[in-house]
């Protein structure tokens, strides 16, 4: 490594693009970023992998007035990497490179600023795109460097503006790299965890070495592997709710961090069923549920109210559920809410019958069914592209499987229950499943029973 540090100012985690519904995952541009910025021999860093006890500010100004190159990912139109980006321009002349996903909109003040794109395949970003736009960058990176070069507008219109400096100068010139921040430096050594909180043990030397606080990415990544863990093992719900209890300390105002911290708590069924639901809406509550635009908050406040719905069977309940996956299904046309949405409606055309409304029943019924037959349409085409991810997989194909199930078709079902059932995932989510399979066939078959009588 040179000694050079590279500061990455972008989201991490899974994010929302609201000016389309896409969904983004800014850790799978984050790793070719980091492999451009090594591969140039420079170390590289993003905030939630430094170390630090309370909330991210002073580091963060730390790395953005000192870091020799910060890389700022506009991607999902992030608010807190534009502020950040200004705060870089009005430190530092030179050696700041923007980046953002290529259906990123220009606004009109930084249509003159050069952005390198790069383009995600739904969540992700192909293999060959990866390659082009690391190699890309790289050559951006090493210009930037090398040239020292004025690209922030501030200093290129006011050309007679001098830098800030630190109140304490060094006497003496250091060497390469001794110049780095504490924040820096402890980012360094992020791998290491608390065991406090994680209940992990660090490998190393018998010396006991200085106490760290966990670092956001560390908690986080502990946090997924709970709830997703790998080789069909149970999930370990409690675990991921207090180690995003802990990320949420570091990232308070982080929708990705919420919505997580969200599903474990309800999955969690501590101290019961309906407390963790209850708890789950609080959690959910800062995002806005009731006007956010978030496919991925509609769809949790969607199932957490699903679930209140079987617990209470209050009616409230129910039409949260279809109003929110309604709307995340329309915003976003996809199949994970789409096929919610079938679901409940099935569900209130039974409870419409109950009541004597047969034409509202009828009305809600033909809307279920056209529903999946438009999830079937956005899903197919996706079934066929190969995916590594046996996670995405599996819920693509569970989804296929429940629209056939709902729709009758018997070849269909047959192919996505084979191919659902092979795939190696979490015992969780092939629990629920075949639960929401034995919950849709009583529910079609009462909604027949009821229609005859």
């Amino acid at each position: 490594m040179s000694g050079k540090t590279c500061f990455v100012v972008q989201g991490f985690g899974k994010k929302t693009d609201y000016t389309d519904g896409r969904v983004l995952d800014l850790d799978a541009s984050y790793a070719i970023i980091k492999e451009a910025v090594e591969a140039a021999g420079v170390e590289c860093i993003r905030a939630d992998e430094i170390p630090h006890t309370g909330m991210i500010d002073l580091p963060m100004y730390e790395m953005l007035l000192q870091a020799d190159l910060v890389i700022a990912d506009l991607s999902t139109y992030n608010v807190n990497a534009a502020f950040e980006l200004g705060v870089r321009y009005g430190l530092r002349p030179g050696a700041t490179i923007i980046v953002a996903e290529s259906q990123f909109k220009y606004p009109f003040d930084v249509g003159h600023i050069v952005i390198l794109n790069y383009k995600h395949l739904g969540e992700d970003i192909g293999v060959q795109e990866a390659r082009r736009f690391r190699l890309a960058l790289a050559e951006a990176i090493r210009n930037a460097l090398a040239r020292k070069e004025t690209d922030s507008p501030v200093y290129t219109l006011l050309p007679d503006l001098q830098p800030p400096q630190r109140g304490i100068a060094r006497p003496t010139p250091a060497p390469a790299g001794a110049g780095r921040t504490v924040a820096v430096e402890s980012a360094a050594r992020f791998f290491q965890d608390a065991s406090a909180i994680t209940g992990d043990v660090a490998s190393g030397s018998d010396e006991a070495a200085p106490a760290l606080p966990p670092t956001a990415k560390a908690l986080l990544d502990q946090a997924l592997a709970a709830i997703n863990p790998a080789d069909g093992r149970p999930s370990d719900f409690p675990r991921a709710v207090k180690l995003l209890r802990e990320v949420r300390k570091q990232r308070p105002n982080d929708s990705f961090v919420v919505q997580q911290l969200a599903l474990a708590t309800y999955k969690s069924k501590l101290p019961d069923a309906e407390a963790a639901l209850l708890e789950a809406c609080r959690i959910l509550e800062p995002l806005g549920p009731a006007t956010t635009n978030d496919p991925e908050t509609l769809g949790l406040w969607g199932a957490v109210h699903k679930r209140l719905w079987e617990q209470r069977s209050r009616p409230a309940d129910l039409e949260e559920a279809i109003a929110s996956y309604q709307r995340g299904f329309y915003l976003k046309q996809d199949w994970y809410n789409g096929i919610n949405l079938a679901f409940l409606l099935d569900l209130r055309a039974r409870e419409w019958l109950r009541a004597g409304e047969h034409d509202e029943a009828v009305a809600d019924s033909v809307q279920a069914r056209r529903i999946r037959r438009e999830v079937v349409r956005l899903a197919t085409p996706l079934a066929d592209i190969a995916d590594d991810d046996p996670q995405k997989r599996f819920w693509l194909v569970a989804t296929l499987w429940e629209a056939a199930l709902g729709l009758g078709d018997d070849a269909a079902l047959a192919r996505w229950d084979a191919e659902a059932g092979a795939l190696k995932v979490p015992q969780w989510m092939h629990d629920s499943r075949q639960e929401q399979g034995r919950k849709l066939r009583e529910l079609l078959a009462s909604y027949r029973s009821l229609q005859s009588a």
